[in-house]
């Protein structure tokens, strides 16, 4: 007798096994079978697909390309460190060798990235150079100009508030005569590029709703032409999540579309940009060009796009299934 009831309890785990296992495999059958057939329901009507997926894509490049060119200008200000260089310009006692250990300690700091040792033969060389006064400057008989440090912030503190504080920072220290910077270039240059930065993402908000808007009216199209079919099959007992899965998978299409749309007209925007930036550039005499989106922004915007297909499309087949109760 125990025998037998453990050949019938190892029977049973092994049914049940089975059953699982059925269970999953009939699970991933049946969404892959509703992945296929509502990519060949978009197929059948491409000018309507593709209608939707162009105002889509037009909807997520406005404010992917908009960020693209912030980037852009974020990498050409990168250029402008003056703008944000501390010129530190020492007392007539301090010798080069001060000078030179001066530079060291500040180099060893975590707000500051870059030192520049400018000696008074140095400054001199280089205010003849650009005044046009070399000849009357040959006469005077000491050099008047002192030593100067250039010290580059670094990039985690080029904030105004953090700029302001290193300036009078400087200041106090005793090898300093004066600490100079144009601290309203600094605040215009950073709130500028933070305006554009909170705009991009106000738009962004903005068209994300406007898609959401767009696939939600769209599944809401499609449920109304399938509602007789619907009411039929909820007859027989199906149930919301069963009628819901196409839907959603035509939604997830839509995003992915849209975000594949999106990114080929940013592509094909710089591609076609990029030339005209370059012969600007080179007028003067610089190496810039356009940057565009990177493969991890790429996989963003495309999961980005994705996102709002599968939410539209929820929200709507959600609201809309339940107002269809069959008779």
């Amino acid at each position: 007798m125990p025998s037998n009831n453990k050949v019938v309890e190892k029977r049973g785990a092994s049914s049940q096994g089975i059953g699982l296992s059925s269970r999953i495999k009939m699970f991933f059958h049946l969404h892959r079978q509703e992945i296929k057939n509502s990519f060949n329901a978009l197929v059948k009507t491409p000018l309507s697909s593709m209608m939707t997926l162009a105002v889509l894509g037009i909807a997520l490049a406005l404010p992917g390309g908009l960020q693209v060119i912030l980037k852009n200008s974020n990498t050409l200000s990168e250029g402008w460190d003056g703008a944000s260089r501390f010129s530190l310009y020492l007392s007539e006692s301090v010798t080069d060798k001060k000078a030179r250990n001066l530079a060291t300690r500040l180099r060893a700091r975590s707000d500051v990235a870059e030192v520049e040792f400018i000696s008074k033969q140095q400054a001199l060389e280089e205010f003849q150079a650009t005044s046009g006064l070399g000849d009357a400057l040959k006469q005077l008989e000491e050099n008047p100009l002192p030593i100067v440090l250039e010290v580059l912030p670094s990039a985690n503190y080029s904030t105004p508030e953090a700029t302001q504080g290193m300036l009078e920072e400087f200041r106090k220290l005793p090898e300093i005569e004066m600490a100079q910077l144009d601290m309203q270039w600094v605040k215009r240059l950073y709130y500028l590029l933070e305006l554009a930065d909170r705009a991009v993402v106000a738009l962004a908000a903005l068209l994300g709703v406007a898609v959401l808007l767009i696939v939600g009216n769209t599944i809401r199209l499609a449920i109304q032409n399938r509602r007789d079919e619907i009411e039929i099959i909820k007859l027989i007992g199906a149930t919301n999540a069963f009628i819901r899965r196409p839907f959603l998978y035509t939604g997830l299409w839509y995003g992915i579309g849209g975000g594949v749309f999106a990114i080929t007209m940013i592509t094909v925007s710089l591609w076609w940009l990029s030339d005209p930036v370059s012969q600007l550039a080179g007028l003067y005499n610089s190496g810039y060009r356009l940057v565009g989106l990177s493969f991890t922004e790429t996989l963003e915007l495309l999961g980005f796009s994705t996102l709002l297909g599968l939410t539209g499309s929820w929200i709507s087949v959600t609201r809309h299934l339940h107002q269809i109760n069959p008779s």
